[in-house]
């Protein structure tokens, strides 16, 4: 047990705390403001730009952030709004805040509508300053970021968008209340998220000169990273508290499978974990395991033990729980290969480490399973060798596909199956 000092301290700092994310306080103008034929709302891509301009179109019919704010308005979502006491879930804060671009009254410009959902500014960053002059001869990247522009051609930043709605901040949060009321479960890998979005750019030689390129595996790793980082800067926000803690923290499936259906593992009993506790989540780590592993042998063993000293820490008290997620910060942030360039050879054995830890029972929670397969499934396309191994990846993604019928030790199996081609 830490010192009552040191436990006032790290409530006071829980109390200012939340987590980063990028600063977007410029008035947003609304989809209607892109949508215009002579911006970007053509029907097809125009060869002769260095933009397809035809953004708005592939958003509107193909990219389900434009379908979000119409999400309240189904049974489903009423339903949910219902149990919660809401008098409507397109009303409600909580609700709009992923749902919607659901910036300050303040912030809304003439032509806003939260019935927009997830637009064009919820990622890209409120256009009042760069609207107008974004298109203007010889106005550069850098210009537009100056008066507002997220750079999401940064995976950080990227990560940071992306993972403020798909985890959550200290101020949106889809906590245990609400998934107990019918919400799903959020998961979140962001190469794989980056290649399924429907796609509104092209990598082209004018594109990589003004924004760069990261690899696959440069994506992944990020997103592993920053969902790391922003989930052990939760644990400093109001949300954990002493008593009853937000149990979105946890593994789910620590608590919510059959009675008869017991899933403790030999890696739990390792970790020194007591039977029927609650354990924080940790899949983002076993991945971070498998990149240590390659680009960081040495630091290994202090990954996992900081990892099991988080876990044993969940299970004792908020003041020690955050202790121990603080001291797991400060090590990712010391560790120099959590940033550059990894080569082609490094994706391939963290690919294959990624395997090792699933076939040797290491990966028994289902969130570690699905952040597995998810994995190696983006960093095979990164390595190009996806056709080759499609059948075992369709046969471990059967394993995953749904918690509901999760087993850890068919997921073993297929998994012991595919390390094998890695």
């Amino acid at each position: 047990m830490i010192e009552r000092a040191a436990a006032l301290l790290l409530l006071l700092l829980a109390a200012a705390s939340a987590p980063a994310e990028p600063v977007d306080d410029r008035k947003h103008m609304g989809v209607a403001s892109c949508a215009t034929g002579v911006c970007h709302g053509k029907l097809e891509e125009q060869a002769d730009s260095n933009v397809w301009l035809n953004e708005y179109r592939i958003w509107s019919s193909e990219d389900q952030h434009a379908g979000a704010y119409q999400t309240l308005l189904t049974p489903e979502s009423k339903a949910i709004a219902r149990k919660l006491g809401l008098p409507s879930a397109h009303t409600a804060k909580i609700c709009l805040d992923c749902h919607a671009d659901n910036v300050p009254a303040a912030q809304r410009g003439p032509k806003f509508q939260l019935s927009d959902g997830v637009g064009c500014e919820a990622c890209h960053g409120g256009a009042e300053l760069w609207l107008e002059t974004h298109t203007e001869p010889g106005t550069r990247h850098a210009d537009n970021l100056a008066k507002g522009m997220l750079a999401t051609e940064d995976i950080n930043v990227r990560a940071e968008v992306c993972l403020s709605c798909h985890l959550g901040t200290g101020n949106q949060f889809a906590t245990h209340q609400i998934m107990g009321a019918g919400h799903p479960r959020l998961s979140f890998e962001l190469e794989a998220y980056t290649v399924n979005q429907p796609a509104h750019y092209g990598v082209d030689d004018d594109y990589v000169e003004r924004k760069g390129q990261p690899s696959g595996f440069d994506v992944w790793r990020a997103g592993q990273l920053q969902s790391a980082r922003r989930h052990l800067e939760l644990l400093n926000t109001p949300l954990l508290r002493e008593g009853v803690p937000d149990f979105a923290f946890f593994d789910c499936h620590s608590c919510h499978h059959p009675m008869d259906d017991l899933r403790w593992a030999e890696e739990r009993r390792q970790q020194g974990l007591e039977p029927g506790g609650l354990r924080l989540q940790d899949q983002h780590f076993y991945m971070l395991r498998a990149v240590a592993t390659v680009l960081a042998p040495g630091e290994l063993d202090n990954l996992r033990r900081l990892q099991v000293a988080y876990l044993k820490a969940g299970q004792k008290s908020v003041p020690a729980t955050r202790a121990a997620a603080a001291e797991l910060a400060r090590w990712i942030d010391s560790q120099p290969w959590t940033t550059g360039k990894a080569s082609a050879a490094q994706a391939v054995a963290v690919r294959k480490a990624i395997g090792q830890m699933g076939a040797n029972g290491t990966l028994t929670d289902f969130a570690a399973a699905e952040q597995a397969f998810l994995g190696i499934e983006s960093l095979s396309y990164h390595i190009g060798d996806h056709d080759r191994l499609q059948g075992a990846l369709d046969a471990v993604f059967a394993t995953v596909e749904t918690d509901r019928s999760y087993d850890p030790a068919k997921f073993r199996a297929a998994m012991t199956r595919l390390a094998g081609s890695l």
